[in-house]
């Protein structure tokens, strides 16, 4: 068996395509979604981030406004900023881009943004609501993952899904869309991490199987039955001479050997990496639809 390659860039784009488009009938309403990015510091990664999140907004027709700030910048001055972007009637969506240097506290900077904001579904409001199935911002990651799921065709209903990883970021928050009475949803999660005893066997049992964990490969062929779907959300860095950078991508999990054994698989990148500033501009526009349009836009 050779498994399918589930593309990220390409429901990515599709998805993409599908917000322009709607972004286009709003501005017909005259309603311009916009997004508030916040950037302290030059984290290289960071940096890359914001720039392809701002090409993105440009290309689907959201308005983005960006703030560069030193990395000496204080908390109080971050707060600031977060409570104007607040208070702007322009701005639909908030993201400060994570991590923030070590004077500024992270919980509050992000308990300051308005939910009615909270673009990347972090806020305890936000989170709050999803463990209720209640309407709100789905995180980003966890709600891409569940859409791949979706347009690939991968039936979540009563089967198995096995998350490796407990971050607040993606393994807790997709267990708990896994576990939703919805499409994409109403599965039978275990969630595996660093204390589980005899994690390969649990892994074995999983119809599909999630690994979140950074570290490079550490999902081999033995930890995935025959037809398994795989999802890798892993981004690793590993050396090699070979590659002009002087390393090369890989994910959590063993791509080539894992491949032969499951039916579906995320490769890496290109997989899960994608989908996460498309669910970024799908809050953006649904959060300018919630606020400022009598009625949805489909």
């Amino acid at each position: 068996m050779t498994a399918t390659i589930i593309d990220g860039k390409a429901i990515a784009e599709t998805m993409r395509g599908e917000l322009a488009e709607k972004v286009s009938r709003m501005k017909e309403k005259d309603v311009v979604p916009g997004l508030g990015v916040v950037l302290v510091g030059d984290d290289p990664a960071s940096v890359s981030y914001v720039t392809a999140k701002e090409r993105a907004c440009e290309k689907i027709g959201i308005y983005s406004e960006e703030h560069r700030l030193e990395a000496s910048t204080s908390e109080e001055e971050l707060l600031a900023l977060v409570g104007s972007m607040n208070n702007d009637p322009r701005i639909d969506g908030i993201l400060v881009q994570l991590p923030l240097p070590k004077q500024i506290d992270e919980n509050k900077v992000l308990l300051a943004i308005d939910p009615a904001k909270d673009v990347d579904g972090f806020h305890p409001y936000s989170v709050g609501k999803m463990v209720l199935g209640q309407e709100t911002f789905l995180p980003c990651t966890p709600h891409g993952i569940v859409q791949l799921l979706l347009r690939s065709g991968a039936e979540t209903k009563g089967r198995h899904v096995v998350i490796v990883g407990r971050s607040n970021i993606v393994g807790k928050p997709l267990a708990n869309l896994l576990l939703q009475k919805s499409e994409g949803g109403n599965a039978t999660v275990t969630v595996c991490h660093s204390a589980t005893r005899n994690m390969a066997d649990i892994v074995r049992q999983g119809d599909i199987v999630i690994a979140a964990v950074g570290k490079p490969e550490i999902i081999g062929a033995d930890m995935i039955k025959e037809g398994a779907v795989v999802i890798d959300v892993g981004v690793n860095r590993v050396e090699d001479a070979s590659k002009k950078r002087g390393y090369r991508l890989v994910g959590d999990v063993a791509f080539e050997a894992v491949s032969h054994k499951a039916s579906m698989i995320t490769p890496v990148p290109g997989g899960v990496g994608p989908m996460t500033i498309t669910m970024l501009l799908y809050n953006t526009v649904q959060s300018a639809q919630r606020r400022r349009l009598a009625t949805d836009i489909d």
